[in-house]
């Protein structure tokens, strides 16, 4: 079984589940920027579970769980000792708990009729705009946060980068780009939005 390490954690790698990439190890270095220990976490769409599997070697938060639509996802990011909900965004999640850090690796790429088979196309088909997904995460995630609390959101300059940060300051967020890599067909950015005070 193929492994990754990377920030002092290691994950295994599964069939139909997103591989991490770039996208992951930016949104993962971000992570251990702006979380510290005693932090109530939430990752949505964890894949493979890389990104709390570094908050775990590497933080010691109150408590971390993540969520995935993908039953394969949620299966290897369980084996990778990710506790996980397969649930769509946050749907599963059956009372309001507040946490301190909402994590999200969106599928951002714009899509048209053509897809991925199977339950891969969830972590990569973002709709026409390549938004969709975002836009139905951002109408929900302000129950899960406190005055104090924060998202940090991965995007690509391949969607629509200002519109992602008028809609979170619509929704009564402040958003900032804190991280960014430029490859020779995108830019990769990480957004972290906080509540207005």
């Amino acid at each position: 079984m193929i492994e990754i390490e990377y920030q002092k954690s290691v994950v295994k790698l599964a069939d139909n589940v997103y591989e991490p990439a770039e996208d992951s190890f930016l949104l993962a270095d971000a992570v251990l920027q702006y979380a510290y220990d005693g932090m109530r976490i939430i990752e949505i769409g964890t894949g493979t579970g890389i990104v709390s599997a570094v908050i775990r070697a590497n933080l010691n938060p109150e408590m971390i769980i993540a969520t995935d639509i993908n039953p394969y996802a949620a299966r290897c990011a369980k084996g990778n000792g990710i506790d996980v909900i397969r649930t769509d965004l946050f749907k599963g999640i059956k009372r309001l708990p507040i946490f301190d850090l909402i994590i999200f690796n969106p599928p951002y790429l714009p899509t048209d009729d053509e897809k991925i088979e199977g339950w891969l196309n969830y972590a990569f088909d973002g709709g026409i705009s390549g938004n969709d997904t975002v836009e139905d995460f951002l109408d929900n995630a302000g129950y899960y946060m406190s005055d104090d609390s924060s998202i940090l959101m991965v995007t690509s300059s391949l969607a629509d980068i200002k519109h992602i940060m008028n809609n979170m300051k619509d929704k009564d967020l402040c958003p900032e780009i804190v991280a960014s890599t430029r490859y020779f067909f995108e830019e990769i950015v990480i957004i972290r939005a906080t509540k207005k005070t």
